[in-house]
């Protein structure tokens, strides 16, 4: 017996339940499978169905529950189904944007994990005829003081940069925040931006039978097998030994790949386009299949594997179908186009080769060594995946915080120093320093040097994308419903506050094991919660992922549904950021306090309060959000402010305080507060929603005009220090931090803690 004939008989063995088992599918989903395709499957067979019937391909948990997403608006172009959402920008213009995950390679191998998480997300750009313009990054690591965390952040970071600074795409806007939940899971939740001619967009769906399959990029290895499957399951503490390879990322590859695609779609040779991500040649083949035909009922495919470019010998069809080695791309051509693509790569130095065609009788059809060794119909492993209906229940309602248990804080200048030095609130210039943010000369404004949103121009125009990333796991873990509408609500008014009208989002819904009904609970109301702000605020989910499993020996992280955020600003003149206070601009507050301390910075850090003692968060009133998002942008536009912050961690003392870190010039001011509250907290730390802070000048005020608003005054910038005052009159004390004290521990915490030793 040959070797090769061994290797077929291995490959196309009829398989048994405990192999299922072995791949994750489970006892109902054998049966299921086995009565799909009328038999049992062969080795090749089950890798393939393991992949697209996971967590990460399928969304068996979650897919119900997401389709209560408002998908659309008058901007929309594409929503979700794509590899990436699409918005019309206007001058026949369109942004392509999406967030991923890639939370357990990261853990295993935080440089590698976090580098290939960059490149995948490019490439669900590029995929579809945008040129990348930029990065994005929302990242969740453990207590400082766990073994792992410095290590963790110093290869993630390193991982980003590596990846986007080589492949030449800036890295505008993130967020990173600590805590002891994310010990055993961190997250790494990637986001790109692209910019493409409206007539010129690409897509996955609508190849047809009798077409050429293109094969592009690097050469397949046996990095990330099973990737997809090892997202989608449970880690144990100490077992990272034994799970999948993660892949391994090439920028200047992936900058090659941009380019020879960007070439070869403007010569109309492209029918369908797929990068090949999670499960490999696996998911781009299918969903070709799948979305194939000119009404989109599905076609065939045949492909010989032994025609795929690979870089190691000995290949099986199962390694090849599951592999996730990283930049390639997967087309279907024209005929009389192929010559034509492969110039194009040949110039670029990139394999490329025919390996298949499409077909009209709707199979996945492998060969290897001239034998076929899958066939296996293409509905099944995609639209026909399994679709459950967790049961879930109902998260408790936490008691608001009272404040009164508490004794209030003897001074308020420590509490602010100790609250702007802590991991959360802390800057991260550390981290995005490491970042090229300025490549491509389009970067108007960062938000990672604490910002509200990134500003990138529109290369050769006058308008620009506002761009941000925005999750307040707390919120979430204490009332997902209104955690929920929150997180969408905070990336709506980051835009808002640097003049953008926003327009879509892309999310990354990171939770615990879907088949625990407590955390199942958790999802469904923070999905619905979310739904309903992207209803009443106009603002739909065009594009996202969903990462499952994310826990360790059965502890789930916070749950975290992170937004990335992108509006259009049409005049980059008519534009705001938090550092244009100056002195004697007054500092008003626009929005209403109650001094909500519930889920708060503040309940966390200075009361040291975890868990249900925290209280329940602040509420959220879209409608306000609407009204209130409406004045502030007609303020910025008509140049009748001089800066604006949205208030978020930390309440208006925090944000004045960032407000006045940023312009130099210091600020004194007294809490706004209702009436009948007496002690300080609440209004200088308090988190109530849908408040901004601006600096102008009493001038500028008196033309604000009414609009409804009484803006408050809660003081005036001067100085070089920041006052609290906690009343008016002889009843106040002041409480003064030097700005110089204030920005040494901001920007000195992480700097700090990455130099220390253990």
């Amino acid at each position: 017996m040959t070797d090769t004939t061994a290797i077929l008989d291995h490959l196309t063995a009829e398989q048994h339940e405990t192999a299922g088992l072995e791949h994750g599918i489970k006892a109902d989903e054998w049966d299921r499978l086995i009565t799909r395709l009328g038999r049992k499957p062969n080795l090749v067979e089950l890798g393939i169905y393991s992949v697209m019937w996971s967590e990460h391909c399928s969304y068996k948990s979650s897919r119900r529950h997401l389709s209560k997403f408002p998908t659309k608006n008058a901007r929309v172009i594409q929503g979700p189904g794509e590899n990436a959402g699409v918005i019309d920008i206007g001058d026949g213009q369109a942004a392509i944007f999406k967030m991923e995950s890639h939370n357990h390679p990261s853990y295993i191998e935080p440089y590698q994990g976090a580098a290939t998480g960059v490149g995948g997300i490019l490439r669900d750009v590029f995929t579809m005829g945008a040129r990348p313009i930029a990065l994005v990054n929302a990242l969740r690591f453990g207590s400082p003081d766990h073994p792992k965390t410095r290590s963790l952040v110093a290869g993630v970071v390193a991982g980003i940069g590596g990846y986007g600074n080589c492949v030449g795409v800036p890295t505008v806007a993130g967020e990173t925040q600590f805590d002891p939940g994310y010990n055993g899971n961190i997250l790494v939740n990637a986001m790109a931006v692209g910019l493409a001619d409206q007539d010129k967009i690409f897509y996955a769906r609508g190849a047809t039978p009798g077409n050429p399959i293109f094969y592009v990029g690097s050469k397949t290895g046996r990095d990330g097998i099973h990737g997809a499957t090892m997202a989608s399951a449970e880690f144990s503490e100490g077992d990272e030994e034994k799970r999948p390879t993660v892949q391994v990322g090439d920028p200047f590859t992936e900058k090659l790949l941009i380019e020879a695609c960007l070439e070869l779609m403007a010569t109309d040779a492209i029918q369908a386009i797929q990068d090949m991500g999670a499960a490999g040649l696996t998911s781009s083949s299918v969903e070709m299949a799948a979305s194939g035909g000119e009404n989109g009922e599905g076609i065939g495919v045949v492909m010989d594997l032994d025609k795929v470019p690979q870089r190691e010998e000995g290949m099986t069809a199962y390694e090849i179908m599951l592999s996730e080695s990283q930049e390639r791309m997967l087309m279907v051509l024209y005929p009389d186009k192929i010559d034509v693509a492969k110039e194009i790569f040949n110039k670029y130095d990139l394999d490329a080769e025919v390996i298949g065609e499409t077909t009209d009788n709707g199979h996945l059809v492998l060969k290897q060594f001239g034998q076929v060794v899958c066939d296996i119909p293409v509905a099944p492993l995609a639209d026909d995946a399994p679709n459950y209906d967790r049961p879930w229940n109902e998260p408790p309602k936490r008691a608001p915080l009272d404040i009164s248990k508490y004794p209030e804080p003897s001074d308020y200048g420590d509490v602010l120093l100790k609250l702007m030095s802590c991991p959360d609130m802390a800057s991260k210039r550390w981290v995005w320093e490491q970042y090229d943010r300025h490549v491509m000369g389009d970067t108007v404004d960062s938000s990672q040097s604490g910002g509200d949103a990134a500003i990138v121009r529109v290369h050769g125009t006058n308008k620009a994308l506002a761009i941000c990333s925005d999750c307040n796991p707390h919120y979430v873990a204490a009332d997902p419903y209104e955690g929920g509408k929150a997180v969408v609500a905070e990336a709506y008014r980051n835009l808002c506050a640097v003049g953008a009208s926003p327009i879509a989002i892309t999310d990354n819904l990171n939770f615990g094991n879907p088949e625990k009904p407590n955390t199942m609970g958790y999802i469904v109301k923070a999905i619905e919660g979310m739904a309903e702000a992207c209803r009443e605020l106009d603002f739909p989910v065009v594009s996202g992922n969903v990462s499952l499993y994310n826990e360790t020996d059965g502890v789930a992280i916070p749950p975290t549904p992170v937004v990335g955020g992108v509006g259009l600003i049409d005049e980059l003149s008519e534009t705001a950021t938090l550092k244009g206070a100056q002195p004697g601009d007054m500092l008003y507050v626009i929005g209403n306090t109650e001094g909500v301390l519930g889920a708060s910075l503040y309940a966390r850090v200075i009361l040291g309060l975890r868990g249900e003692d925290m209280g329940a968060p602040p509420p959220v009133n879209l409608a306000e959000e609407v009204r209130i998002g409406e004045f502030v942008r007609s303020l910025i536009k008509r140049g009748l402010v001089h800066a604006v912050h949205d208030v978020s961690d930390g309440g208006i003392a925090c944000a004045a305080t960032e407000m006045a870190l940023a312009s130099g010039c210091g600020v004194s001011l007294v809490p706004d507060r209702e009436p009948d509250v007496k002690r300080a907290e609440p209004g200088l730390f308090g988190e109530d929603q849908g408040r901004y802070l601006i600096a102008a000048t009493e001038d500028q005020c008196r033309e604000w005009k009414s609009h409804g608003f009484l803006p408050a005054v809660l003081g005036k910038f001067g100085g070089d220090s920041v006052i609290l005052r906690t009343g008016l009159g002889q009843d106040g004390v002041e409480f003064a931090v030097p700005l110089k004290t204030l920005r040494d521990a901001h920007e000195g915490w992480l700097p700090g803690y990455m130099n220390s030793v253990g």
